[in-house]
């Protein structure tokens, strides 16, 4: 019987990781050395290296939380490997909800259908390629494109930044106000929405009365995972309410 946390998709994952960390082993050496062969001390490098390790843990922080939102339904094995390689928290979780609703599956409960599973998986893979075939090809002509709209017109080229951002945004904004029509309980991910916005402002002013800097690095984990532990009692608070 096929189980998302098989002992086989471990296997196959481990060595997928173990390449991309050798990988990244092997251009710290090249880093290193180069910077080595510029003139850099040894104590600027190793300075370098520690400051960058630290500040990758907040964004570590966020991808463990995804892997583990996400293994409820799709055991550890898979989401492990997309965010660990390429994925982003955004799309996987967008992508799986979606092949998942198409065919009548939840991501709340843990699939152990294979053809479910392999689906999402395909959709997962599939919908993220063009990034990587679009993004080589045309980003150097939209980025030239971009930075000529600011040099004719810098309100323009901000309006038109700020319009592209926006844009981003609305199409995320379109799961979480999906649900609204099947009554208070719809309301939950808005709820939890308001919730983090509302942490991201605590951290925003924490960090400009303390002056704090290392707020502004740690602030997306600290809303995700404040707004996940108060999703638990919020919902049990609406539900309560519609019972």
């Amino acid at each position: 019987m096929f189980h998302p946390n098989a002992p086989f998709l471990y296997g196959i994952v481990a060595i997928v990781i173990a390449f991309v960390v050798a990988q990244s082993v092997v251009f710290l050496i090249k880093a290193w050395k180069r910077g080595k062969a510029i003139g850099m001390k040894t104590e600027t490098l190793k300075k370098v290296v520690a400051s960058s390790a630290v500040f990758t843990v907040a964004p570590a922080v966020a991808i463990l939380l995804g892997v583990l939102a996400l293994s409820k339904a799709l055991g550890f094995p898979l989401p492990w490997l997309r965010l660990s390689v390429i994925g982003a928290l955004t799309y996987e979780t967008t992508a799986a909800a979606t092949a998942a609703n198409t065919l009548g599956a939840d991501l709340s409960h843990l699939i152990t259908d294979p053809q479910v599973f392999s689906t999402i998986a395909w959709v997962m893979t599939v919908g993220i390629i063009p990034g990587l075939i679009l993004v080589p090809l045309f980003s150097r002509k939209i980025e030239n494109g971009v930075m000529k709209i600011k040099e004719k017109d810098q309100k323009w080229g901000n309006i038109f930044m700020d319009s592209l951002f926006l844009g981003m945004i609305s199409a995320f904004l379109g799961m979480i106000f999906a649900t609204i029509r099947d009554g208070l309980t719809g309301w939950i991910p808005v709820f939890v929405m308001l919730i983090s916005a509302l942490l991201m402002l605590i951290c925003g002013l924490l960090m400009k009365l303390t002056k704090a800097k290392w707020i502004e690095d740690y602030a997306l984990p600290i809303c995700m995972l404040g707004s996940m532990a108060l999703s638990i009692p919020l919902t049990d608070f609406i539900n309560g309410l519609v019972q």
